[in-house]
């Protein structure tokens, strides 16, 4: 099996397109069927894509989970595994819009997430994105994919996990391997 995810701006529906791919023997996964999208907890027990993101030097951090279900989840960290709850409940979240596609040997989610939902970081600084996806097989079996495993075990919620900078196309890049929303 093999894990990509890419983030990209779309201004013009004024959020990302988050795009998620599994490639290997799909027919050897555990996929959730469709059912009817809202948000819903525990979609890290089975197969489904996350992000984590935050602001450079901050503790705070939000963790959004999709999946192909059109289920979601979005929380809200004050600091690494410690739930805000109290902004969780005070924000409303637009609801992302999830398209989800399957062939023999790759599985694709794309992702649009309301900028809204995100942390706002101070003009030219980035955010720094982690995304990950948790893959069940039929035996019921999880793996842990990402961009960047920091340690030797998986920790999504490791911030060298969130190895991603992405920078608002208002500021000017710093390099030219930098990522912009």
């Amino acid at each position: 099996m093999a894990f990509a995810g890419t983030v990209v701006g779309n201004e013009a529906r004024g959020g990302l397109l988050l795009s998620y791919c599994i490639s290997g023997d799909v027919s050897a996964l555990k996929i959730p069927a469709p059912s009817t999208p809202g948000a819903t907890d525990g979609l890290w027990q089975h197969t489904c894509f996350e992000a984590f993101v935050a602001v450079p030097g901050e503790a705070a951090y939000r963790e959004f989970n999709f999946a192909t279900s059109g289920q979601w989840a979005a929380y809200r960290f004050s600091d690494e595994r410690v739930r805000d709850t109290a902004h969780e409940l005070a924000q409303e979240l637009a609801e992302p819009h999830m398209d989800t596609s399957r062939d023999a040997h790759t599985l694709r989610l794309q992702v649009w997430l309301a900028r809204s939902a995100l942390p706002t970081p101070a003009a030219g600084q980035p955010l720094q994105w982690g995304l990950t996806a948790v893959v069940e097989d039929l035996r019921g079996q999880l793996s842990y994919w990402a961009l960047h495993h920091p340690a030797a075990r998986p920790d999504f919620h490791h911030r060298g996990g969130l190895a991603l900078p992405l920078f608002d196309p208002s500021s000017p890049p710093k390099t030219p391997h930098e990522i912009w929303y």
